[in-house]
């Protein structure tokens, strides 16, 4: 769900777009809530769409390609320090914040597994919205999303090896072909056809947060009716530790941010970028490397980091407006 808002943009327009981020981000945790007790109520019918996980991944990152421009990736070399300090940070944080999570919860080794690949997965699309919606620096957020999603088919499986490997067995290999596939393939091509086909593209680029919505609504149906016999077992344990990762995750974005001077709007798009992930990835890929219980952290990631990043955008706003009203000395 990348947004791609100009400074000149005139004020009416910027509060609509404003209203439609805002919806969007909000409605999705709802959207995927829904989508998860469906999962649970017709376990049946709806596991029976297990083979459609790794192609309906694979149209979602489609549809991220379609949201990005060259200039996307011309800010790495304008301001490589908060590009690299921002994808570095992800893919150095959040595994191990994941691997501290499961080691101080002592989870069991499926949804410890699916914990750490939460963390070893690139940036999630919702984080350009709700880096938006923060008033963050939003082309930085596209950029370090779009970076550390190129960078998943080497990262992700290496991490998952290094921090999953003594838990469950992990197929290093075959994580990167199909990252490559389901990820680096599908992004690749949605930029060319942005590029050979501007004109089509942006007309159906309003419908597209939306689109990614539905499908990532279906993944998360999928993976839950594939675990749900252990659903209410371990669904109190995988809630604590997705919600722990995701905190820790956006309070020591945050903190490196400000430690190492980028300023405020970039130290929020940090925030943003480490803490919330590409959950509907590590769900597909628990699913297929693992077992569906692994999946389920992933699943709950969907609902959550939705939830607290239009909440840490709805903080950061309101502490501008507290700002601004202070007289000036």
């Amino acid at each position: 769900m990348a947004v791609s808002i100009l400074d000149s943009t005139p004020p009416s327009a910027s509060q609509a777009e404003d209203r439609s981020a805002y919806r969007a981000v909000t409605l999705f945790p709802v959207l995927v809530l829904v989508a998860g007790i469906l999962g649970y109520v017709f376990a049946g019918p709806i596991s029976g769409g297990a083979g459609l996980i790794t192609p309906l991944l694979g149209v979602i990152m489609f549809g991220m390609g379609l949201t990005l421009t060259l200039p996307d990736f011309a800010l790495v070399l304008r301001r490589p320090l908060p590009v690299l300090l921002g994808v570095g940070a992800q893919y150095v944080v959040m595994p191990l914040v994941g691997l501290l999570v499961v080691t101080v919860l002592r989870l069991p080794d499926e949804i410890a597994a699916g914990v750490i690949l939460v963390g070893c997965v690139p940036g999630g699309t919702a984080s350009n919205v709700v880096a938006y919606l923060a008033r963050a620096d939003t082309a930085l957020s596209v950029t370090m999303t779009s970076v550390s999603t190129l960078l998943a088919p080497v990262l992700t499986p290496l991490l998952t090896l290094w921090l999953v490997g003594e838990r469950l067995p992990v197929d290093g290999w075959g994580m990167a072909r199909t990252i490559v596939v389901i990820v680096l393939v599908p992004v690749v091509l949605g930029l060319l056809v942005r590029l050979l086909l501007p004109r089509l593209v942006r007309r159906v680029l309003p419908a597209m947060p939306w689109f990614s919505v539905l499908v990532i609504c279906v993944v998360v149906a999928i993976v839950v009716s594939l675990s749900a016999d252990r659903l209410v077992e371990a669904g109190l344990l995988v809630t604590a530790a997705v919600i722990l990762h995701n905190l820790l995750g956006l309070g020591i974005g945050y903190g490196i941010g400000r430690v190492t001077g980028v300023g405020e709007r970039s130290a929020r798009t940090m925030a943003i970028e480490v803490g919330m992930q590409n959950s509907g990835l590590a769900s597909g890929l628990a699913a297929t490397f693992f077992t569906p219980v692994a999946a389920l952290p992933g699943a709950v990631f969907s609902v959550w980091h939705n939830l607290s990043g239009a909440t840490l955008a709805g903080w950061f706003r309101r502490r501008d407006a507290r700002a601004a009203a202070q007289p000036r000395a």
